[in-house]
Formats: structure tokens, sequence, C-alpha cells
């Protein structure tokens, strides 16, 4: 017993997202019909909660089509390659009602069963577009009328004094390694998350929260 040319999502929450999602959920295993060791082979993970689907491949999003909106709000990744990571900023990224998110279609975490998992499903319903150059995407959406605003802690610029209320892209780079130096290059502004305490910098999922909500503060008080 295996899925056939589909993928699977795992977990209560991802798979009832899966449900009301853009992919069809092709069949659904439970606890109540197998045993956790062969919940665990189908899912490729201890942590299925109990529930595996077979589901259609995931419908990744247009890239140009992700800053239609004037007011649009894109996350971009450069090469974050944990798929927990990736997960974690798309619940962000749909919770904060962004556009989308836009990730390297190689050298990056994809759209997985655990990136699922760590989005608790909010991958269902998010844009997430591979742009195959990430560079040329930037200076894409440059071109149509978005800021862009790249993530580093060495920034002098604190990331609430950035106006991120227009057209704009959030631009995060990989775990430890930053962003390169050719997307740092097309950011208009780079920014920095103050910090306090002992530690040098963010999780990049917790990175991304903070830029996301404070672009939704500033939309919110400038209507």
């Amino acid at each position: 017993m295996s899925p056939a040319e589909g993928e699977v999502v795992y977990g209560r929450r991802p798979v009832a997202e899966a449900r009301i999602g853009r992919r069809a959920v092709r069949r659904i295993w439970t606890s109540a019909e197998l045993d956790d060791r062969e919940l665990t082979r189908l899912a490729g993970s201890p942590d299925h909660q109990g529930v595996v689907a077979e589901v259609d491949p995931y419908p990744y999003a247009d890239p140009r089509g992700l800053l239609a909106a004037d007011d649009a709000l894109v996350v971009a990744l450069d090469g974050v390659q944990d798929p927990r990571n990736l997960g974690a900023i798309c619940r962000s990224a749909e919770a904060a009602g962004a556009a989308g998110v836009a990730i390297p279609s190689r050298r990056a975490a994809q759209v997985t069963a655990a990136a699922s998992k760590a989005s608790a499903g909010a991958v269902e319903h998010l844009a997430v577009a591979r742009a195959g150059n990430l560079v040329r995407w930037l200076e894409s959406a440059k071109a149509d009328g978005a800021w862009v605003y790249g993530a580093d802690p060495g920034a002098p610029t604190p990331y609430t004094d950035a106006d991120l209320r227009g057209k704009s892209v959030i631009v995060l780079g990989g775990e430890g390694k930053g962003l390169r130096r050719l997307v740092a290059e097309r950011c208009d502004v780079t920014v920095a998350i103050p910090l306090a305490g002992r530690v040098e910098s963010l999780n990049v999922a917790t990175a991304a929260a903070v830029l996301l909500f404070e672009a939704i503060r500033q939309r919110r008080e400038h209507r």
C-alpha cells in the first residue's frame, strides 16, 4: 500500500486544509484502519497525528502573477533550505494576507509534506511560486513598481523605518548565509530587526513574521 503518482500530506490540520484547498485529495488513511508503523511509512514521518492523505501534486502559482495587485505584499526566499522554515513562513504569510511567497526552483526547500505540516495547511491556500532565477524575478518585480526590502541583521535601517505600505517584496536569505550578493544588490533598502538579547539573529521564519506583520500594521494605520 502506497501513494501511486501523487504526493502525501500528513497531520490533522494539513489534511483538513487540503480537503478544502486547491488540489484534489485522492485518498485518506487514518489510525482507525492502519497502525502507527504503516502510517509513518506512508507519511515518511512519525508526525502524522494518525492521518495521512494522498493528494495531487502541489499547484505552484505563476511567479508573474504574485504582484498583480497595486498593494501586493510578497515574501521572496533566497535559498531557504529547511522545509519546516518554508512552512512556517507560509503560515505567517497566509495569516497576514500576503499575496504569496516566491522561492527559487532549485537549491531551496520546496512545498513538501514536511512544509505543509509546518504551515498547518496554509500552503493549500497561499500562492507559492517558483522563480527560475530569483535575481531576474526581483528585477521584474521592480519594473512592475514594487519596492524590494532585504532583511539583513547588519543593515543600518530599522525595519520600522521602512515604508512597507505599497507594492512590496520582503526578501529573506537562507539559514546562516543571509542574502546572496546579487540578491542584496537588487534590494532598494535593507532593513534590520534590532535585538536586545545575546543572540545574534532571529530564525528566518521568525524574522519573516515580524516583517510581515509590521507591513500589515502600517497598512492598517494608513487606511
